[in-house]
């Protein structure tokens, strides 16, 4: 559900609304040219609009001079210079109206013609410059969210859904697009129309315009009250639609734990649930929009009645005539025209300040992790680590996950992480890459401070192989690949043999280049496990990483798993979260830790002497994994895909 909008919010989230939708605004610069084309085409399209009804008045005028001229030019020679008198004009006056009535009804309706061609043609100029600018923007504002989302922290991503930051990349920015396409272009079209009318309307007639004037205040007040009502409900509305699509993204995602413990009732049932929300809010939306149309053109109606009424008296007055009042009345359709539009704008307008909101504020979220300002490239790494005093906590609140740790890695010894869920294992190992920053004390690679050095130069000689190994779309290859794109083939199968992974890559029918599917969805775990390590050798990185877990593969492939990490390891600073026995004896150095301390540390042989916690863990944990690594494993045993 979404989350209810606190008292007095409504006008804080409005104002805000348009506020960034004025900075989206902004990235109409960025296109100056294409703006300036879809503008000036509006402003020709309108005036040639414009110049339609004056030309119609011009057409009614002289039919009705020619009718008339025809009519007194038929009577007697003395009744003709009575009624020529009558009307004010001189009989060769009625002579030309009558002669010339054809040639200028032609000549008009000529005129008329190329009107509409030029407004047909720079309608549609105007029509696909407003839509490339709009589709130009829309991918400026993708991309930029795509960066930002890659460039922000853990801690970031820790506290916000996958599917909400997918709507917003895809749905917020379509509507704002729509808007800047669409909206904004009809927004001012009506606007430079009701303009340019209303000065003609002033210059044809001051009185009936002036009749017409008041529904334009009543008309503006509507726009704004229903603006302020719209925006923060399409907020609510785009938050819903998050919701829903973060139901989406996780049951496809874990489709195989839905079918395995048989919840797709209780998963159909949340997503009916958002389902219903995303469609009351929608229903709410109707409701307001509603009554937006019709109080439109009540008003728009309301105005007309007026100005029948005046014209009409002006009609038997005889200070109009039929040709003015026609043109008067097609100008005034100019007039109410926009107000019909308005519910479309406002929508258009309500909707985009919403997503143009929660667009920047991904855009502006302050990212925990960053290069400092001046910071130095790593260059050269020899691979010693030291945690000098650290203290971290997440989210910069709450209890301490680690206290006061410090310890020293040498260049090419292998650190073994020791203790109970939540005792600050993972949290240690993704300190080094910089994934979060600690809250005291600090890290240390080489004696820099790891935030006095760029990120990228930092994690370029850190090599991770974590226990749920993540795969692209794209081939095998590519994925072993993934961090240097150009090596050579012959490098990337030179990884794959020391990570044992090309045998079983041989035996798919296109080999290197077999897609791995979502996710690695055609691989099994030690497969996936494998490519992973081929992966980190291919990077040859000084620093490593391990999340030492094989327990969900078999004895065969555990024993390949375990031969490639071995190869991974040699002559590498490593990291291991250790669940096996043999990291633990190989170990140069074991830490041990509780609650986010280090309570013991050193050698296997040390610590079965001095700490009966390790012991502890050692018999629960390690004593059956030694059983096993007693066993012999056959490393040419071919994996069974399940």
């Amino acid at each position: 559900m979404a989350s209810p909008v606190p008292p007095g919010g409504r006008q804080k989230m409005g104002r805000e609304g348009f506020v960034t939708l004025g900075r989206a605004l902004r990235y109409l610069g960025r296109y100056r040219g294409v703006t300036l084309a879809a503008y000036a085409a509006l402003f020709v399209s309108t005036g040639a609009q414009l110049m339609v009804p004056w030309l119609v008045r011009h057409i009614i005028d002289t039919i009705t001079d020619g009718v008339t001229a025809n009519m007194i030019l038929s009577l007697p020679a003395q009744a003709q210079a009575a009624a020529a008198t009558r009307r004010g004009v001189s009989l060769e006056q009625l002579r030309l109206d009558a002669s010339g009535a054809e040639n200028a009804i032609i000549a008009t309706g000529i005129a008329i013609v190329i009107f509409a061609v030029a407004r047909g043609f720079f309608s549609f100029v105007q029509s696909y410059m407003g839509e490339r600018l709009s589709q130009n923007i829309a991918f400026d504002l993708r991309n930029e969210l795509f960066a930002k989302i890659q460039r922000l922290s853990f801690s970031y991503h820790d506290r916000n859904q996958t599917g909400q930051l997918m709507i917003r990349a895809t749905d917020d920015v379509e509507k704002v697009r729509l808007f800047i396409g669409q909206g904004l272009i009809m927004a001012l079209q009506a606007l430079v129309l009701l303009v340019g009318t209303l000065i003609i309307l002033l210059g044809t007639n001051v009185k009936l315009t002036l009749v017409a004037l008041p529904v334009l205040p009543l008309a503006l007040l509507m726009f704004l009250v229903f603006g302020a009502v719209a925006q923060p409900l399409f907020t609510a509305l785009q938050i819903r639609l998050s919701t829903l699509n973060t139901i989406l993204q996780e049951n496809l995602a874990g489709i195989r734990v839905v079918k395995a413990f048989v919840r797709e009732p209780h998963e159909q049932a949340r997503f009916r649930q958002a389902a219903d929300s995303h469609l009351e809010q929608n229903l709410k939306i109707s409701r307001t929009f509603a009554f937006i149309f019709p109080a439109t053109f009540l008003i728009a109606n309301l105005g007309q009645a007026a100005v029948l009424y005046a014209g009409g008296l002006q009609i038997l007055d005889g200070t109009l005539t039929l040709g003015q009042w026609q043109q008067f009345s097609l100008y005034l359709v100019y007039v109410f025209f926009p107000l019909g539009q308005l519910g479309f704008i406002i929508s258009l307008l309500s909707q985009a300040a919403a997503s143009s909101t929660r667009i920047f504020e991904i855009l502006d979220a302050q990212n925990e992790v960053e290069d400092r300002p001046g910071a130095a490239e790593l260059k050269h790494v020899e691979g010693h680590v030291e945690f000098r005093n650290v203290s971290f906590r997440y989210f910069k609140s709450g209890e301490y996950v680690l206290k006061d740790v410090s310890f020293a890695a040498q260049p090419g010894q292998t650190i073994a992480l020791l203790g109970a869920t939540g005792s600050g294992k993972t949290t240690i190992i993704n300190l080094i890459p910089r994934f979060y920053d600690v809250t005291d004390g600090a890290v240390l690679v080489d004696g820099h401070d790891v935030r006095d050095v760029t990120l990228a130069s930092l994690r370029s000689h850190i090599g991770i192989v974590l226990q749920e190994t993540t795969l692209f779309s794209g081939t095998i290859r590519d994925n072993i690949a993934f961090g240097r794109p150009d090596a050579s083939l012959d490098e990337v199968i030179a990884v794959a043999r020391a990570a044992a992974a090309h045998d079983f890559i041989m035996s798919f029918p296109q080999g290197y280049d077999t897609p791995v599917g979502e996710r690695g969805a055609t691989l099994s775990g030690g497969q996936k496990q494998r490519i992973a390590i081929a992966r980190a050798l291919l990077m040859n990185p000084r620093i490593l990483i391990l999340d030492d877990s094989t327990s969900s593969v078999d004895l065969a492939t555990e024993y390949q798993i375990q031969q490639a990490l071995d190869r991974l390891m040699e002559g590498r600073t490593s990291f291991v979260i250790a669940q096996r026995i043999s990291t633990v004896l190989n170990a140069d150095q074991i830490l041990v830790l509780d609650k986010g301390q280090i309570v013991a540390r050193g050698t296997h042989e040390e610590l079965m002497e001095s700490s009966p916690l390790y012991v502890e863990i050692y018999d629960s944990q390690l004593v059956e994994d030694a059983v096993l690594e007693a066993a012999p494993a056959n490393p040419d045993e071919q994996e069974v895909r399940p």
